[in-house]
């Protein structure tokens, strides 16, 4: 546990919720089960694999000690274990249980000017992807670009499949977009990005469709044509999604989405895929578009193995 316990000791004070430590990635033999991350005022510890109670007390120690050199006077250290063995991550479960200090059922988080809400109690999901930071930077840097060029009364409009709790919608929406629909089977989840955008003073612009993507497409595609369109599915979700079968259908429907130059923010989150994937998949069902780039991930994500990491890919339509 040498390097998670050496990345707990070097911490700065974290302000906006990121990840201090990815084990995930290989770069740390014999700590692949760990990852931590700060969702301020709370510290997430989560291994994917049994942990021992020694190893559990190693971490409070490391935490304790670090705290006591960065905490704001006053200040309670709070932290929570996460366990997401394989058995549990196949039935979407996680064991979680409150370790120091108040764990709040729901938080509120920053995150490059903007707040959302957060639950660390429950799930494997806690309501803002942290390896998707750069994703989001991209897309508030693009719809500001794009803000910037466009006529007064016509900004960028911005549709945003698989939007989870609506992070991508709150970061366009604060760049300048006119416009961003949200769509997600998951009313729970559409439900607390409607709360995203009241935590930030959004009141216009947004709207929320708590649809099957794939059933709603003569909705979706009355709203368009849109200037970019955000797609970050799961990898595996059965009854929601599967890369494999159903990643070409939604590319397939992308000419129909785009204004000619405009973009699509593509991305892919397993493992077993890697950006040819992607690649093939636009030449064949979308060929009127072109790959523009690969969104870094954030550093602390780094992976031995780049295929196997987040994929987000940026393309542009350039016409039939």
């Amino acid at each position: 546990m040498q390097a998670l316990l050496s990345a707990i000791a070097s911490m700065p004070l974290p302000a906006d919720a990121v990840r201090i430590f990815h084990g995930r990635g290989g770069r740390f033999p014999g700590c692949e089960q760990w990852s931590l991350d700060a969702y301020p005022p709370v510290f997430v510890l989560t291994s994917f694999a049994p942990a021992t109670e020694e190893e559990l007390a190693a971490v409070q120690a490391a935490l304790q000690a670090r705290w006591a050199q960065i905490a704001p006077a006053g200040e309670p250290l709070n932290w929570v274990f996460q366990h997401r063995g394989e058995a549990l991550r196949l039935q979407g479960r996680a064991d979680t249980r409150p370790m120091d200090g108040s764990v709040p059922e729901v938080h509120t988080v920053t995150e490059n000017g903007a707040r959302y809400r957060v639950h660390v109690l429950k799930g494997q999901n806690h309501g803002l992807f942290l390896d998707m930071a750069e994703g989001r930077r991209w897309v508030r840097e693009h719809v500001a670009a794009l803000s910037a060029k466009a006529h007064p009364r016509r900004g960028p409009k911005v549709l945003n499949l698989f939007a989870y709790t609506c992070a991508f919608s709150v970061a366009a929406l604060q760049a300048g977009a006119a416009q961003v629909v949200n769509v997600d089977m998951g009313h729970g989840a559409i439900a607390i990005g409607q709360q995203n955008h009241r935590l930030n003073g959004i009141d216009h612009g947004a709207s929320f469709l708590a649809h099957d993507i794939f059933s709603s497409w003569g909705k979706i595609t009355r709203g368009g044509p849109y200037d970019l369109v955000i797609a970050d599915p799961p990898s595996y979700q059965k009854g929601s999604f599967v890369a494999t079968k159903d990643y070409a259908r939604l590319v397939r429907r992308l000419p129909d989405l785009l204004l000619p130059g405009g973009h699509a923010l593509l991305c892919l989150n397993a493992p077993e895929l890697d950006m040819e994937f992607l690649h093939a998949l636009v030449r064949e069902h979308a060929p009127g578009m072109r790959f523009v780039e690969r969104v870094a991930n954030p550093a602390v994500f780094a992976d031995v193995e780049e295929a196997k990491a987040l994929k987000v890919g940026v393309y542009v339509y350039e016409g039939e």
